[in-house]
């Protein structure tokens, strides 16, 4: 479950109806790392922790959105540069943790001449990648999955990517090789996220991808390697009425495996039934977690002086099927992206626990969204 920045944009009136996620998908890649115009929402999501020689930490997201204005029926809208399809917008971070410094950018685009786009990926080895991208001009070069001006995902065989952004005085180039085959939430196809037909989300990750590249703080150019965890979601119905936002975790552990898990806050201050997770063992075995199986609790609530938002940076997670509990924290309380038309928080964090008696450690990162009220365009009546 991750955040989809929503444009209070209305352009058009197209009468094609968007599709909306329903069980069944089966899931083909790298087909299903490339992307699905029919649905409204879609976004690829990239965080990690790095470490530079010597062991300076940083964390970093990198994600690309697309939000649908209308849908891709050929017949309903005129083929032109000058109609929004969709807005294409990129968010941009990196947690200097040693210095305690946040940076955090983001671009928008319309698109239209093809400075900002998705692609669908067709076939891949590990030296090239097609993607077929629309614009009119069959010659065109190869291009990422996702791209706005300088910042790109590239897909560069079936589960490794290429990241690259940079932005004022910082830079990132990354190379990341996945250890895992993808794994996909919820059931069915679907991760399921409020009652009704169609509010749910198609949703996999790749848990842990080895990380390798360069990374620019102003003079300074560092050599960093570490993991990273991709997202990949598309839907088109977003949170009820009585959604108002969620806190979402993706935890490497020392041991090799993995955890996902997101609960949904409703406007009484409970937690959603639709909350839910996924643990995967080192060996890649995928174990559903329902919001029965699991309690999530804040501890310390950290302010922010420019937003006036909220957060807990810390959390006890207790998982008693799998003997599971955590301690998490913030590596950095103010990783918080006050951007237009909203404001959420999305950082590096630290976890320690045990598992059946035996202590675990794990890197990771959290988001939290909705703290400073509902978030726009989210709330679907439908």
């Amino acid at each position: 479950m991750r955040f989809a920045l929503l444009l209070l944009v209305l352009a058009g009136s197209a009468q094609a109806e968007w599709r909306v996620a329903r069980p069944g998908w089966e899931y083909q890649f790298p087909r299903d790392h490339g992307s699905h115009p029919e649905f409204k929402t879609e976004w690829w999501y990239f965080t990690g922790n790095l470490t530079a020689k010597g062991g300076r930490p940083f964390g970093y997201q990198l994600t690309f959105f697309r939000q649908g204005i209308q849908s891709g029926d050929e017949d309903v809208i005129p083929l032109s540069r000058f109609v929004i399809r969709d807005v294409k917008f990129a968010h941009f971070t990196v947690s200097d943790l040693s210095t305690g410094k946040f940076h955090f950018f983001q671009k928008l685009s319309r698109g239209a001449y093809d400075e900002a786009g998705f692609g669908v990926a067709t076939s891949v080895s590990p030296t090239v990648h097609k993607v077929l991208n629309p614009p009119s001009e069959s010659n065109l070069p190869a291009k990422p999955l996702a791209w706005i001006d300088d910042w790109t995902c590239e897909l560069t065989g079936e589960n490794t990517f290429r990241l690259r952004a940079a932005k004022d005085d910082v830079s990132l180039d990354l190379r990341l090789t996945s250890a895992k085959p993808p794994v996909v939430h919820g059931r069915n196809g679907i991760s399921r996220k409020a009652a009704g037909d169609g509010r749910a989300s198609h949703y996999y990750s790749l848990t842990r991808l080895t990380s390798e590249g360069l990374l620019r703080i102003g003079s300074e150019e560092f050599s960093v390697h570490g993991k990273s965890w991709f997202d990949h979601e598309w839907s088109t119905n977003q949170l009820a009425e009585d959604q108002v936002g969620w806190d979402w975790f993706s935890l490497q552990f020392d041991d090799g495996s993995e955890l996902m898990l997101f609960q949904i806050r409703t406007k009484e201050g409970g937690r959603d039934r639709f909350s839910s997770g996924t643990f995967l063992d080192a060996k890649g075995t995928a174990t559903e977690i329902s919001q029965t199986d699991f309690t999530l609790d804040p501890g310390t609530i950290w302010q922010s002086p420019q937003s006036g938002g909220r957060y807990p940076t810390t959390w006890q997670i207790a998982i008693p099927r799998l003997d599971l509990k955590l301690d998490v924290r913030a590596a950095l309380n103010d990783q918080e992206l006050r951007l237009k038309p909203v404001v959420y928080w999305e950082g590096s964090v630290r976890a320690t626990g045990t598992i059946h008696g035996q202590t675990l450690k794990a890197s990771g990162y959290l988001e939290m969204t909705g703290y400073l009220g509902p978030i726009a365009g989210m709330q679907s009546g439908r």
